[in-house]
């Protein structure tokens, strides 16, 4: 899912290979991997500049911090926390579990994709590079992910594993098809209330799809602020669908985006 390009905008991204819950059985987040398997080496990184920094392990929770403040409002991200049979639970629990959920989201992607920030920590990116997943068990239990089967609520884990992580899977593999582990993933991009309107999130979109450019691959992410499109189409993505998430009392709508490759100011294959 990716969008949030101030508070209000933000996007998250986190693929399932299997239609069940990954953390209780051997599944595969966005792969074909198996307990025990490493994934490839990291892709390079792409140039780094304008200000723009690799986040380190030492530094996610600063990473998921900012990412947290970014996506305080979005429906999506809160949509396994605010559960039915979680009605109890205190402002202050249900943040702390919004807060602890992207850490570990964060800690993966400095594992095993690309996590940049600008500023201190005043906008966050998460990428997953091409060839790149988050399969193995290593990887779930080094970023504590493997907690959320006891973390979340149990309308939470069906709600995230049941139907969350398969929607999004199923549909990123259904609209790139051959090209699904051949592009760039835009898993979460926030910029902090605090940053708004510095061209913060512009210098580290580009700063991958420079790359994608350059390697000939599309950039794919998925936009769960309704405001957020109009943004994104102007660095070339465009909605090629829309999908929902359909357990709480109304629906949750994402719009799913793909930029094609430019060169020299055209899209690549195109005349």
């Amino acid at each position: 899912m990716a969008t949030t390009l101030a508070s209000s905008t933000s996007s998250l991204a986190v693929s399932i290979h299997e239609h069940k819950n990954p953390l209780a059985a051997n599944v595969q987040l966005k792969g074909h991997g198996s307990f025990g398997r490493l994934s490839a080496a990291p892709a390079a990184v792409p140039p780094l500049t304008d200000g723009i920094r690799v986040v380190t392990a030492a530094e996610y929770k600063q990473a998921a911090a900012c990412l947290a403040e970014a996506f305080a409002e979005d429906d999506v991200v809160w949509y396994p926390i605010k559960t039915p049979d979680r009605a109890h639970l205190s402002k202050e629990a249900q943040w702390a579990l919004h807060v602890e959920i992207l850490e570990y989201v964060t800690y993966s992607h400095i594992l095993k994709g690309l996590v940049t920030t600008i500023g201190d920590f005043d906008a966050v990116a998460l990428w997953m590079p091409p060839g790149q997943d988050m399969d193995d068990m290593v990887t779930k239990f080094r970023s504590g992910m493997w907690r959320l089967n006891y973390r979340l609520s149990p309308e939470g884990k069906r709600r995230y594993f049941t139907e969350f992580l398969p929607l999004l899977h199923d549909t990123k593999a259904a609209t790139l098809g051959a090209r699904d582990d051949e592009s760039w993933y835009l898993v979460y991009i926030g910029t902090k209330p605090s940053a708004q309107g510095k061209g913060y999130c512009r210098k580290l979109i580009e700063h991958v799809t420079r790359q994608a450019d350059g390697e000939g691959r599309a950039t794919y992410l998925e936009s769960s602020n309704d405001l957020n499109p109009r943004i994104y189409r102007r660095f070339g993505f465009e909605t090629v669908r829309r999908v929902h998430l359909q357990r709480a009392e109304r629906d949750v709508g994402l719009d799913i985006m793909v930029r094609e490759p430019e060169i020299g100011g055209e899209v690549w294959g195109e005349k």
